[in-house]
């Protein structure tokens, strides 16, 4: 039996209050794709987490900027991976949500959600910005 490959896009201009269209492309995914509710809302945060990066960190809030969402349903695994166009960070000069100096502050703790929720989660920079790519194992 051949797995026929399930692909949904879309694209966000880069702005803070576009951040609820996450939940609308989930929404769309979830119509297809039926997730349980503990992997929708695993998702949910770490997508939202991650086009929230890529809108204030990646592209710095610009409207002129997109943020492009893909899926893609492959065998045993769901892929979703959000692009910006900004310059890309070093994943060693983030800090440690952790770290007790770390603890109280308002903001640092995306990328440490996105690895905690996701089965995989992958930074490459292309050569337009940044992507992050988000692994869900659906064979669990």
């Amino acid at each position: 039996m051949t797995h026929q490959q399930i692909e949904f896009r879309a694209t966000i201009p880069s702005s803070p209050k576009n951040i609820c269209k996450v939940e609308l492309f989930l929404k769309k995914v979830n119509k297809t794709i039926r997730l349980d509710e503990i992997q929708f809302h695993k998702l949910m945060v770490s997508l939202t987490e991650a086009v929230n990066n890529a809108i204030i960190h990646g592209n710095r809030s610009d409207p002129k900027k997109k943020i492009i969402l893909k899926c893609e349903h492959l065998p045993g695994w769901l892929l979703l991976i959000v692009e910006d166009q900004g310059k890309g960070f070093k994943l060693d000069h983030v800090s440690n949500p952790l770290k007790k100096k770390n603890l109280l502050k308002e903001s640092g703790r995306g990328i440490f959600l996105m690895r905690t929720l996701m089965d995989k989660v992958e930074f490459q920079q292309t050569n337009g910005g940044l992507e992050v790519r988000l692994w869900l194992a659906l064979n669990k």
